[in-house]
């Protein structure tokens, strides 16, 4: 693994960390405490050093999800703190933020399960469709997550 590499998966790593930190303290992902600026911080980081990871061959999905995290970043701090979207601007953080989290299992499970255990992978490429599977189940988990935060949340930050 080059050091681009160990750096990027070290960060990942700590985005994943502070992630399920700020569900755990504050049910949800917010720039409001510092576990979720530290989630915010370190996946800006990681997507932008996925670009580099990933430069043989073109743009590819990496880089499109890479793109996409950025896109739902550049959404989710304006919607909650500068009021963009109006009442229900914390709603849209809410999910944006949560969206992002589960973006990150994406390649994190890729990576995992076509590498491990070395030289016998889980998973002969990313296009396995148990792979896929698992990345439909994940987004399932993020859709009933998000909802239970939507549910939870004041309704004074709901727009109600």
């Amino acid at each position: 693994m080059s050091p681009l590499g160990i750096f990027h998966t070290a960060l990942g790593l700590l985005a994943l960390g502070s992630g399920i930190a700020a569900y755990a303290l504050h049910r949800g992902i917010s720039p409001r405490s510092k576990t979720g600026l530290l989630y915010i911080a370190a996946t800006l980081v990681v997507s932008l050093t996925g670009f580099g990871l990933f430069a043989h061959g073109g743009f590819g999905k990496p880089h499109a999800l890479a793109v996409l995290t950025l896109l739902v970043l550049a959404v989710a701090f304006p919607a909650g703190s500068l009021g963009w979207f109006g009442a229900v601007g914390r709603k849209v953080e809410t999910v944006a933020y949560s969206f992002t989290f589960f973006l990150h299992f994406i390649p994190g499970i890729t990576e995992t399960f076509t590498r491990v255990p070395v030289g016998n992978p889980v998973f002969e490429s990313p296009e396995a469709p148990a792979l896929k599977a698992i990345a439909g189940v994940l987004f399932l988990i993020f859709l009933a997550g998000a909802r239970y935060q939507l549910k939870a949340m004041p309704s004074e930050l709901r727009g109600q």
